[in-house]
């Protein structure tokens, strides 16, 4: 039997998936602090939910081969896909920007995604931290996609304009649903876009109409906003397996 471990922050989403795991018969196990007890580094199916921060150190631990996105998958992206210039380096090239840039780091959330003159990134990290730099682009809508061997699983908007769709309960019309499933079966048909098996995929529209690909981010660590939280753990526990295995 699955056991869901969830760590001591308490957030909607991993109460969401709490319920979850209990409706498909499922252990769960909410740690008390940051060390992981003996008996749940013994468990036979750990599934982990995990911030970015946290999750490699538990997964080392669990014996468990986290999937990543690769850092450089926005930049090896089709254009067609992504419709701005891409390109990962360090954050001391970065520094040199003379124009602001969209800026980030590739995997983990070290600091704020954001755009930024060169002389205003952050100085507390080193230099050679890898970032994407990018375009800078509006967004109008943005979705979170959780994805399991290449088929969409479920899906939700997360944005409008910048503004978090949580007060609206995440509501979509049936013509954007459509054009975001339409989207979505292009990338994932196309043999040239590189995904892993188990994965977060945020796409949305630019304000000139087009569909572009946000980022890719794990599945283990992302937010659920409004998608279905059964078939996100679906997802999840396939984002991370044993190492014999």
């Amino acid at each position: 039997m699955p056991t869901l471990i969830l760590t001591p922050r308490q957030t909607e989403d991993s109460r969401s998936l709490w319920k979850a795991a209990n409706a498909l018969g499922w252990s769960t196990e909410r740690l008390g602090g940051w060390r992981l007890p003996d008996h749940v580094v013994a468990l036979p199916d750990p599934v982990l939910y995990a911030e970015a921060l946290f999750a490699p150190d538990y997964a080392e631990t669990l014996g468990l081969t986290l999937l990543s996105p690769s850092e450089d998958w926005l930049v090896r992206l089709p254009m067609k896909y992504k419709h701005r210039h891409i390109r990962l380096t360090t954050l001391q090239e970065a520094r040199k920007l003379e124009v602001p840039m969209f800026v980030k780091p590739p995997n983990d959330k070290s600091f704020p995604a954001g755009v930024y003159g060169g002389a205003d990134l952050p100085i507390e990290y080193d230099g050679d931290t890898p970032v994407l730099v990018s375009d800078v682009v509006q967004w109008n809508m943005e979705f979170r996609c959780f994805v399991l061997n290449r088929v969409l699983h479920t899906y939700s908007i997360y944005s409008r304009n910048g503004d978090l769709q949580r007060d609206t309960g995440f509501s979509t019309s049936d013509d954007e649903c459509s054009a975001l499933e339409a989207f979505m079966a292009e990338i994932l048909a196309d043999p040239s876009v590189e995904i892993p098996n188990a994965v977060v995929i945020d796409v949305g529209t630019l304000d000139d109409g087009r569909w572009a690909c946000v980022e890719q981010n794990a599945a283990w660590g992302s937010g659920i906003y409004g998608c279905d939280p059964v078939r996100v753990l679906e997802v999840v526990r396939a984002a991370s397996f044993k190492k014999s295995e």
